[in-house]
Order: structure tokens, then C-alpha cells, then sequence
């Protein structure tokens, strides 16, 4: 029986192209590669298949996702290695017994499962719990934020985690309801949110909830707070000339990363406009310079692929890059 999957990886082709395999260097015995947000394991599959000398390490925080990946890739047998847990967690302490990998993939959009099949209220097209949480070991909820957080706080992290230019009006309406009863599914933060916006943006090309549940899951889940570390360790722990792959899927996201990949570059002092470092002095090379978008065709065949941008990076330096 086929297993089908909800989520579709997203710039597929474009992982693949920018996989190190011409590199001669890491041509030599088994490449590792690792797949730091797995979801549903589209991009690993595509990479154990099309890459016959690569081992994957999948790193997965939520349980009930993770579980899906696993059946997926068990006919690679000892070929993969799973890691249930955060990706920053995994990087920080890196295993001894795993060799330095040669390239880093960091997906780091929220599944379609989760909006579809995860029941935690990370879709407002279902009624459920607003919960948010990958991490079940986690106590707080996104209805915890809701009841509990001051008004400036929560209009703050609503505005901050995804540019909501009525937050303002949002947590002071979410404010004045909570004291008549607690607002705890979707569907109530959905009608709470309509009321709070004018009628021209309740009715916009964009469901209303779109950014302040956006906000809420970032915060949850801390894809914002935790980026930039994780990104250093990452590109601390990968072999040199070996590539880190970042697709991120919204401007706040992506602001991290390029200051990230900026501050990797700073000692550079070759003309502005050369593909690639010869100086000798920066710690990484910019493989893709502006960032790379979707392709229209993906766009139209995977519409939630439209606000992403991927960023690859490659290591130079072996000595310690952070000095």
C-alpha cells in the first residue's frame, strides 16, 4: 500500500542541485548529510535516491510527524539515522560517534501536516485547541499566551513575530474578551480577530488570522528566538567545504539569515560584485547571492511554496569561525 503524503518539499530540484557531489574532497567514502527540520522527509527521501554514497541524519521534534518519516525511509535501512528532538539541541552537543557532516538542510516552514493532520490548532480552517506546540514536552500553549499575557506583550509579539499592523486592536479586543471567558479553540480567536479589524481587511486576499496565528506559532515554538544560534552551531559543526541549505518563508525569517550569512562575510575584500570569495579572508562562500524563489511552475502546482527563499552557504575555513 503507497503511503501518501500531504506536504510537498519545497525547491526540491534546487536541494538537489545544491548538493557538494562534484567536490572532490567529499567524494571520498560516504557523504553525510543532515535534515534538521524532516517533516514528512520529503527532501531526505529525494537525497538517499538520488544520492547512492549519502547518509542522512533526520532531526524531528514532533513525535506524531516523525513517525511518518520513519516508515518512509526504512527501506534505506542503516543508510539513516533519526534524532527526535530540536535541531539546535542536536547541534549544540553534537554526537561524537557521528562523523561532521557535509551538508545541512534547514526547512524551516511548518509541514502542511500540521495545518492538516496535526489537530493543534495550527490551521483557523478547523475548531481545535490552540495548542501550536511541535514539542509535546512543552507546557505552554498558544491559549496560554492568549490568557495570560498583558495587552502591550501580546500586541508586541503579535507585531513582532509577524508585522500585524492591527495588533494593537487585536490584543486589546482578545484582552477585553478573555475576562468574559477564556478563548481557547481557533474559531474563537478567529471571530474575536474579524471583529477587531476593519471590514476592508476582513475581507482582504489574506484570512485575517493569517499573521497573528503565524505569530503566536513562532512564539510557541521559538523559530525566530533560536535561529541564529542554531545557524552558528550548524555552520560550526559542518566539514569545511561542506554547504548549509536555508529555506525560510517569511521576511522576518529570512532577515536572520542574511544577517547570519552577512556576519560570516565581514572580513571579505573582494569587489562586491565577485560570484564567489578568492581573498582568502572570509569564512563562507555565498552560493546563491540574492536568495532563490520558487519557480512559477511550483508556485502553481504548491501554492504554499510562494514565500519561500532559499539561501546556501559554503564553509571555507576549517579553523574556528566565530574569532
Amino acid at each position: 500500500m503507497t503511503m501518501e503524503y500531504v506536504h510537498n518539499p519545497v525547491m526540491l530540484n534546487e536541494i538537489l542541485q545544491f548538493f557538494p557531489i562534484e567536490n572532490t574532497k567529499l567524494q571520498t567514502g560516504s557523504l553525510l548529510c543532515i535534515d534538521a527540520n524532516t517533516g514528512e522527509a520529503g527532501h531526505s527521501e529525494a537525497l538517499l535516491k538520488t544520492f547512492p554514497n549519502i547518509k542522512m541524519v533526520c532531526i524531528e521534534v514532533d513525535n506524531n510527524i516523525f513517525s511518518i518519516a520513519k516508515k518512509r525511509l526504512e527501506l534505506f535501512g542503516d543508510r539513516v539515522h533519526f534524532y527526535n528532538g530540536w535541531s539546535h539541541d542536536f547541534f549544540a552537543d553534537y554526537p561524537s560517534e557521528l562523523k561532521r557532516p557535509n551538508y545541512i538542510i534547514f526547512d524551516c516552514g511548518i509541514s502542511t501536516w500540521h495545518y492538516k493532520n496535526s489537530a493543534k490548532g495550527f490551521s483557523f480552517d478547523k475548531d481545535e485547541f490552540l495548542d501550536m506546540r511541535l514539542d509535546e514536552n512543552s507546557n505552554l500553549t498558544a491559549a496560554d499566551l492568549i490568557a495570560r499575557l498583558p495587552e502591550k506583550e501580546l500586541a508586541d509579539l503579535i507585531y513582532n513575530n509577524s508585522g500585524e499592523k492591527y495588533s494593537r486592536r487585536i490584543a486589546s479586543l482578545i484582552v477585553q474578551e478573555r475576562q468574559k471567558a477564556s478563548i481557547t479553540t481557533t474559531f474563537a480567536l478567529c471571530d474575536l480577530i474579524k471583529k477587531a479589524v476593519p471590514d476592508f481587511y476582513r475581507y482582504g486576499h489574506i484570512h485575517p488570522a493569517t499573521k497573528t496565528f503565524q505569530a503566536l506559532r513562532i512564539a510557541i515554538n521559538g523559530e525566530l528566538s533560536k535561529l541564529h544560534a542554531l545557524l552558528e552551531s550548524a555552520l560550526r559543526t559542518v566539514e569545511s567545504k561542506g554547504r548549509l541549505a536555508v529555506i525560510s518563508f517569511h521576511s522576518d525569517e529570512d532577515r536572520i539569515v542574511k544577517h547570519f550569512i552577512r556576519s560570516m562575510n565581514k572580513n571579505c575584500i573582494c569587489p562586491q560584485k565577485a560570484p564567489i570569495c578568492n581573498c582568502g579572508f572570509r569564512s563562507i562562500n555565498v552560493l546563491t547571492k540574492k536568495g532563490i524563489t520558487p519557480s512559477k511552475e511550483e508556485i502553481e502546482r504548491n501554492p504554499p511554496s510562494r514565500s519561500a527563499r532559499l539561501r546556501v552557504i559554503e564553509k571555507i575555513l576549517e579553523e574556528d569561525v566565530y574569532e
